[in-house]
């Protein structure tokens, strides 16, 4: 069992069959867990959060117990304000458990796995892998227990570029190979250290000073770019577009600048645009991505699939690129309903000539089975974490060894429909 890169230290399990609290506890020690307390339903399980000094690195919470149910229990923790993550176990069928993850998640909690019982080591060992794998989540200081962002800290930040860009890699899924990277805004403030993105993003949105970061990040990141290109290295560039930039009337205009500035081309760069942002059919937005699309810009629907209005925005949109949510990724090989659901989205995007983008990438098992689909394009915890660029090339370099294992058997080529897919020797950095 490999380590776990966020040791957990300790499990409370809310479980209120004796028998499986003790076949758990054995499993949780054997991999690794240090104290494993037992509670035997959700008031219980409460009472023993209230006490000053305890909080466990984890939970696992069955839904079927007397007195409080799982479900209520997680109502209550989000009411409490507790973001401990949490492992949701059923002995119902797939469907509810998956059911029960969405509203946790929806409530805001930090849910890592839900899991049909009879528990197995194995799925408990999968599980604990993917505890820091929680968006936002951060071993010992969960975001809801950050301060408010201070908006002149942030504006101050902005100014000095300490805003800065990460990189996610994304990967050619039939050949293994480097294809772009997602650009992901990344603080770290002096005094509260690593600020979650989610909770900055929002703060700028709401202050007005959403287009002075992105512009920022964007700047920083095509520069980036541009050097890359000098070493033989060139990427397509991911940036995401808040809802709120897409009604400004000079952003078209402002990122085209950023480009030229740089020297770096329109068809190295992919708008990704959440599916929820666009709704209007006669709004400025539609503008906008229309002119982002006649100047050579790819444009990608971002979370495809968690919006009420999916088939609406690709008739509308002259979109270049479909990005599957992660929700319908990771564990589809144990899950017929995700399956097929990936399966249609996969093969309507390759009907409309649109490159596919797979996020949540996290297991082998999930990469083969985007292989199987015909996918062009994944990225993930399998493969790499959001990365300062100085990390990027000792990357690609370590990347490389990986590179049998991630191949397809048949090393067939995906087709190349569009564009902004970039040549295998550009793929590989010239040093």
């Amino acid at each position: 069992m490999k380590p776990m890169p966020c040791p957990i230290e300790s499990v409370l399990l809310v479980d209120d069959s004796a028998t499986e609290c003790e076949a758990v506890t054995l499993m949780c020690k054997e991999l690794g867990v240090q104290d494993v307390v037992c509670a035997y339903d959700g008031a219980e399980a409460l009472a023993l959060l209230a006490v000053p000094g305890f909080t466990p690195s984890l939970m696992i919470v069955d839904l079927e117990m007397p007195v409080m149910d799982g479900v209520e229990m997680m109502q209550q923790l989000r009411q409490r304000g507790l973001r401990i993550p949490i492992i949701v176990s059923s002995g119902h069928d797939g469907p509810l458990v998956r059911a029960v993850e969405g509203m946790a998640r929806n409530l805001g909690l930090p849910v890592i796995a839900g899991l049909c019982k009879p528990l197995t080591r194995d799925a408990l060992a999968r599980a604990f892998e993917c505890r820091d794998n929680v968006e936002q989540l951060h071993c010992g200081s969960p975001a809801a227990h950050l301060p408010d962002v201070d908006i002149a800290a942030l504006a101050q930040a902005i100014s000095a570029g300490e805003v800065v860009p990460h990189y996610q890699p994304k990967v050619d899924i039939q050949r293994g190979l480097l294809r772009g990277v997602e650009v992901l805004a990344r603080w770290t403030d002096a005094r509260l250290g690593p600020v979650p993105a989610d909770r900055f993003i929002a703060a700028a949105e709401h202050s007005g000073l959403i287009l002075t970061l992105s512009l920022s990040v964007i700047d920083q990141a095509v520069a980036q770019a541009a050097s890359w290109n000098t070493r033989g290295l060139r990427l397509i560039l991911a940036l995401n577009i808040s809802p709120c930039l897409l009604s400004e009337p000079h952003l078209v205009e402002a990122i085209s600048g950023l480009l030229e500035k740089h020297g770096v081309s329109p068809s190295q760069v992919v708008l990704e645009i959440t599916e929820s942002s666009v709704v209007s059919p006669d709004g400025p937005a539609l503008g906008a991505l229309a002119r982002f699309r006649l100047r050579g810009f790819g444009l990608s629907i971002d979370d495809y699939g968690t919006g009420l209005s999916s088939m609406q925005q690709l008739a509308r949109i002259p979109f270049t690129e479909l990005k599957v949510d992660r929700s319908f990724v990771h564990r589809a090989h144990e899950q017929e309903n995700l399956r097929v659901i990936l399966e249609s989205a996969l093969t309507m995007a390759h009907r409309l000539r649109l490159v596919t983008v797979a996020e949540g990438v996290e297991t082998v098992e999930d990469w083969r089975l985007l292989q199987q689909y015909g996918c062009q394009i994944g990225q993930g915890y399998l493969l790499a974490k959001p990365m300062p660029a100085e990390d990027l090339l000792p990357w690609i370099k370590a990347h490389r060894k990986r590179l049998p294992l991630l191949r397809a058997p048949s090393l067939a080529q995906p087709p190349r429909h569009h564009p902004l897919h970039v040549s295998e020797d550009q793929s590989e950095t010239r040093q």
